[in-house]
Parts: C-alpha cells; sequence; structure tokens
C-alpha cells in the first residue's frame, strides 16, 4: 500500500451549505407583558398605554424580540401593535410568540435570501452539525429551495451522509 494519500471529498464536485455561516448575531430576548396588566391579567387601555410610554426600550438596541405574554389574559391585537411601534427604532426583528417562533422567523428570512448559483447542477450536502442553533424549519426550508437545482441531496457530513434525493 503505497503512494499518496488522496482527499477524494475535497475533489469531488460535492458542495456543502451550511446554515451556520449565515446565522445572523444579535440577541434574541423575550418580553412578557404580563407584568403591564392589572394583577396580571387584565389589560386596562391606559395603565398599559403608560407602561409602554414609560418603559426604556433602548435597551433592544439591535436585538431580536419576541413579545409574549405568560398569563392566559386576552391580549387585544391593538396592545401588540402598540408595542410594535415602540420597539420599531431599535430592535432588528420583532414577533409576537415565544423565543422558538422568533428564531424561525430569522431563519425564514436568511434561507430567502441564500443564493443558490453555486449549487446549481451539483451533489449537495446540507451540514448537519452546528455550534449554533439552527431550527429545523430552517432545514425544512433550505430543503426546498434546492430541490430544483441541485442534482442530489444529502444531509450531516461528507463522511457520514444521509442521503435525501437524487435527480433522475
Amino acid at each position: 500500500m503505497s503512494g499518496e494519500i488522496v482527499n477524494r471529498v475535497a475533489k469531488s464536485k460535492l458542495r456543502t451549505l451550511d446554515l451556520e455561516d449565515f446565522f445572523p448575531e444579535g440577541e434574541r430576548v423575550l418580553l412578557d407583558i404580563s407584568q403591564w396588566l392589572f394583577e396580571g391579567i387584565i389589560l386596562k387601555e391606559k395603565d398599559f398605554r403608560e407602561s409602554v410610554r414609560d418603559h426604556r426600550w433602548e435597551e433592544y438596541q439591535d436585538k431580536y424580540v419576541a413579545v409574549t405574554c405568560s398569563s392566559d389574559a386576552i391580549i387585544p391585537s391593538w396592545a401588540y401593535l402598540l408595542i410594535s411601534v415602540a420597539l420599531a427604532p431599535y430592535a432588528k426583528k420583532i414577533v409576537v410568540g415565544d423565543l422558538e417562533l422568533l428564531e424561525n422567523m430569522i431563519f425564514q428570512e436568511v434561507v430567502a435570501t441564500i443564493p443558490l448559483d453555486s449549487f446549481a447542477g451539483s451533489p449537495v450536502i446540507i451540514k448537519g452539525c452546528s455550534d449554533k442553533n439552527i431550527p429545523d424549519s430552517a432545514f425544512a426550508q433550505i430543503t426546498q429551495k434546492l430541490l430544483p437545482v441541485v442534482n442530489s441531496l444529502m444531509f450531516g457530513e461528507a463522511c457520514s451522509s444521509v442521503p435525501l434525493f437524487k435527480k433522475k
């Protein structure tokens, strides 16, 4: 067994797409508005508007914000809109929901902007391991986006990939 060791993966046409490369930096925060409700369950418009007006919105500068209510209160839509108006000059993104929904919405935008030119007609592997939390929905979205342009699609690492699709 003599000769040079050749990295066949590096020489192949296999292209790797790592969603972590597109991970948007910025803190993700949860804003719970139950603290602004009377006894934690009743929204009194005047008091609520005062709480929104007096809140320190600048602390959300360049952050991704999920607005939620942890109590079982019924929150009218206008309340979330009022908060959005106050947050808009500071936050990178605002969603009504939890941090999981926030991450899904962030990645929906990220996947929409990923250029596919370099993947066209190639075998592609979507990298599975990541140091950052990539939502499963992002993997589903990039798969859907890649299917029309790739020759084959796999998931994982080049040394141990799971085949997903092969063009006939």
